[in-house]
């Protein structure tokens, strides 16, 4: 493969990773799969899927920057509602760290396959649909104001997406709205959380697979992460707004189609 067909590959995977980060469709399941269709697969690449996504968390920081430097003034300042909002992310974040620190191995071994991941976004399709006919009345609307106990729980929704397919922001989202959450809520919850589920699972996949970095895939890594950013800020904006017209249903009946056509060419066409 070229220089240039390789930086081409980082582009387009740096484009999905952006625009499907954040919407319950698995940007690491739509990883697998083109990389499967570009032949973009190894330790390397692995380890570029992964990386990539610290440019979509750079998005969210971006776009909730101020209430981000918010919380932080109001932890240094003993504000009462700044450690409710830290203490629900963490909370919710601490599932995913402690099941995949000793996980790990085995997902990435055994699950990280195009037909799992096929599998999985039909599944989850169909539960996104089950799930929206399911949905209490809201309770809960502020992050703030989240029970320890509905974050903890809301964590352990999250570690479904540990089955690539599932969708980290689709766990998250659907598992809040099951539980309770106004719709605007879970998505931005969904936000926050991937702060740190996120940079968790960079920063231990970096220090798992640091031999296998080198000059070339430095810097497809850089032009994966750019374009990851950009495309995740539009995503980012736009989100919020189009759930609290339509709801989940759209995302659903696509993961459906996504996952049954891909299913068909790798059970026809894949050698």
């Amino acid at each position: 493969m070229t220089d240039l067909a390789q930086y081409l590959d980082a582009v387009l995977l740096g484009l999905l990773e952006g625009l499907t980060e954040f919407i319950p469709v698995s940007s690491t399941g739509h990883l697998i799969l083109l990389g499967e269709m570009l032949g973009f697969k190894g330790q390397a690449e692995d380890l570029f899927k992964v990386v990539i996504q610290l440019g979509a968390i750079l998005a969210i920081l971006l776009v909730y920057f101020q209430k981000l430097w918010g919380v932080v003034r109001g932890l240094a300042q003993g504000n009462g509602e700044s450690y409710r909002f830290t203490a629900a992310i963490l909370l919710a974040f601490l599932p995913a760290a402690i099941i995949g620190v000793f996980a790990h191995s085995y997902i990435k071994s055994v699950l990280f396959n195009p037909t799992v991941v096929s599998i999985a976004l039909i599944t989850g399709g169909i539960a996104i649909l089950a799930a929206e006919r399911l949905v209490p009345k809201p309770q809960h609307f502020a992050v703030e104001a989240f029970p320890p106990k509905l974050s903890l729980s809301i964590g352990f929704a999250q570690c479904l997406a540990m089955i690539p397919g599932v969708s980290r922001s689709g766990a998250t989202i659907i598992g809040a709205l099951l539980m309770g959450v106004e719709r605007k809520a879970a998505a931005e919850f969904s936000f926050f959380v991937a702060i740190p589920t996120m940079l968790g699972a960079a920063t231990y996949d970096l220090y798992k697979n640091r031999e296998v970095l080198q000059v070339d895939n430095v810097g497809m890594i850089a032009v994966g992460f750019v374009v990851a950013f950009l495309s995740a800020l539009l995503v980012v904006r736009w989100l919020v707004a189009f759930v609290g017209r339509h709801g989940f249903a759209p995302f659903a009946w696509y993961r459906i189609v996504i996952g049954s056509i891909m299913l068909a060419w790798l059970t026809f066409f894949a050698g």
